[in-house]
């Protein structure tokens, strides 16, 4: 199985530019990116998710 680099919401809001809260909102409200919460509490982001969300929030103007 592939080892995954895995980030906690901190260092999820940190490589986005976003803040915690953010974040947390995002998740109550059901929007991307995906996460996983491990053991029931610790929500946890995989990179290759956030940079899969930046990509596809690309502002593409003709």
């Amino acid at each position: 199985m592939k080892q995954e680099k895995l980030l906690d919401e901190k260092g999820a809001a940190r490589f986005l530019g976003l803040s915690v809260y953010t974040l947390r909102n995002w998740r109550h409200q059901l929007r991307p990116p995906n996460y996983v919460k491990l053991g029931g509490r610790a929500v946890r982001y995989r990179l290759d998710d956030l940079e899969e969300f930046i990509e596809k929030s690309w502002v593409r103007r003709s």
